[in-house]
């Protein structure tokens, strides 16, 4: 396999070759690339390193206090999960940059013992870059998307990154000047044309590429390019050069470089300083040594697929990818100006003729369709308390139940919410729900839930968390964590027996009983939609009250 592999992209430097100007340091001989970089001169496209997939987590659970409910339609997410979690640790570690020849060496085992197939290691390598581009060019600002690609594996890695561009929600257009004839590219090419994506021709561009797009992506060359481009891409080069020189005050389209920017040197960079100057460069298997002269405020790694023997033969240190994501951020994280921090909230109207007209309904709705969107525990939520003397405090905590009569969480009774709650009884809880742009506030009076409700509920938790309510005196101050670790090693060796853990005196439930609901969805232009629930006694009985608040 590895020897046809090899002759493969011989072939395709024939093809390559026409569409570069030799120079006299220009070598043919070393044809190799790393699976997601991409170039003319290889036909195989060489993906980047991963690791291995995590197992998807588990869907959500349900509470089983919720009833079943009608889904109301929702808008698709501006963007991708983000990668700010992980972004700091992976920016902070010690990341490996490859020299050209373990790029090719790589490329070689990845394509050969190690089973990966060209049309595999392209599309994750184009899912990497549209991925990493997601993550930061949110739909809201950024829709237009130019995709330049060149003949070889790097224009093939833009052509899978412009299908997935548009399942996300973006408008990718394509310009691919010089088309490969080979399978492989066709087969891309009438997937993007059955998208109804426009290919554009060189001379069809505007002058202005900020005029009519928002970033634009640069898959032209990759680390296996030597000398100068040929026409078209040299002029093509040449206007993404005098683009990234704009300043940044003027209005210009974000430049994306993918794996490495094209012209620069795959180990020195940009040589002498006039190529191309991305915003931002998306390394595929790992950072070429060229990534370290890379100084734009986004650099991501893009793949995942490394298997342990390439890890330890070339004793690659790479970050660990958040999640189930595709790309993660390297290098410096950015500088942020807080305040310029905005999203313009694309939802559903919230109309006062849609919703349930009891609160609980329209908040088992909301919540059901959270679970049913794989949010990450859509049960939790901000709990505020004050005390005696009027100040507040607020953590998150986990809802274990609803029905018409409240709101029930457990917790530690001597714990500083406790002790809050038994000198002023009133709290208010704050549902976000990010991804769906959505909030859910809700006021109201709390009481301890009945003895026999929280020692049920005491015995349906894991027999570790049992052991933890009992070990942690909430809110106390305590020497260490050894303490902890001490007392619930000794726990866990007296029920070692598997008898019944008794649920401890000063552990139970509370249950907040709504007076007040609010219903919030985000809209465009911070209009958003504001529906209060307010409780209103009318000829001696209680009815909710509906109203629309200004945002």
């Amino acid at each position: 396999m590895l020897a046809a592999a090899s002759r493969t992209r011989h072939t395709v430097l024939s093809l390559a070759m026409p569409f570069l100007l030799p120079t006299a340091t220009t070598t043919v001989a070393t044809n190799h690339s790393p699976l997601f970089c991409s170039s003319p001169h290889r036909q195989n496209p060489s993906p980047g390193l991963r690791l291995p997939l995590p197992s998807p987590p588990p869907p959500a659970p349900r509470l089983p206090l919720f009833s079943a409910a009608p889904l109301l339609p929702l808008q698709p997410r501006q963007g991708m999960t983000s990668l700010a979690v992980s972004s700091a640790a992976a920016a902070a570690a010690e990341v490996t940059h490859l020299t050209q020849r373990d790029a090719a060496e790589i490329d070689e085992k990845l394509m050969g013992p190690l089973g990966f197939s060209v049309d595999q290691l392209m599309e994750l390598a184009g899912l990497s870059v549209a991925a990493a581009v997601a993550e930061v060019y949110k739909l809201s600002e950024h829709t237009r998307i130019l995709i330049i690609c060149g003949p070889g594996n790097n224009g093939g890695d833009g052509l899978v990154a412009a299908r997935h561009l548009y399942h996300f929600g973006y408008r990718p257009s394509v310009c691919y000047p010089k088309r490969t004839p080979k399978p492989l590219y066709s087969g891309l090419v009438t997937q993007l044309e059955s998208l109804a994506i426009p290919f554009l021709a060189v001379e069809d561009l505007p002058e202005d590429l900020s005029r009519e797009f928002d970033i634009i992506i640069d898959a032209m060359f990759g680390f296996s390019f030597h000398g100068t481009p040929r026409p078209p891409f040299d002029d093509l080069t040449q206007r993404l050069v005098s683009l990234s020189h704009i300043g940044s005050s003027e209005k210009r389209a974000a430049i994306v470089s993918v794996d490495i920017p094209s012209g620069w040197h795959v180990e020195e960079g940009d040589v002498d300083g006039a190529g191309i100057k991305p915003d931002m460069l998306v390394s595929l298997t790992a950072p070429k040594l060229c990534a370290k002269k890379f100084t734009g405020p986004h650099h991501f790694l893009g793949g995942r697929f490394v298997p342990p023997p390439i890890l330890s033969k070339y004793g690659l240190q790479l970050p660990p990818y958040p999640g189930t994501s595709m790309c993660v951020r390297i290098g410096k994280a950015p500088t942020v100006d807080i305040s310029s921090l905005r999203e313009n909230y694309i939802s559903p109207e919230l109309l006062e003729n849609q919703v349930m007209p009891d609160p609980f309904d329209q908040f088992i709705r909301w919540f059901d369709e959270a679970v049913s969107a794989g949010l990450r525990e859509p049960n939790a939520m901000a709990l505020t308390t004050v005390n005696k003397e009027g100040k507040p405090s607020s953590r998150i905590v986990l809802l274990k139940g609803v029905d018409k009569q409240g709101f029930v969480w457990y917790t530690n009774y001597g714990s500083h919410k406790a002790r809050d709650l038994s000198e002023n009884p009133n709290a208010a809880l704050l549902f976000h729900w990010n991804e769906m742009n959505r909030q859910v506030r809700v006021e109201g009076s709390v009481q301890k839930v009945p003895e026999e409700e929280s020692e049920k509920y005491f015995h349906s938790r894991p027999r570790g968390s049992q052991l933890g309510a009992i070990v942690s005196k909430q809110s106390s101050v305590i020497a260490g964590r050894e303490v902890l670790q001490q007392a619930y090693k000794e726990l866990e060796q007296k029920y070692s027996d598997g008898s019944v853990i008794p649920k401890p005196e000063y552990w139970g439930g509370y249950r907040l009983k709504p007076t007040l609901f609010e219903f919030w969805q985000g809209q465009p232009s911070r209009l958003h939609d504001r529906l209060q629930y307010s409780l209103h006694e009318v000829d001696g009985s209680k009815t909710w009250h509906i109203e629309r608040l200004a945002p």
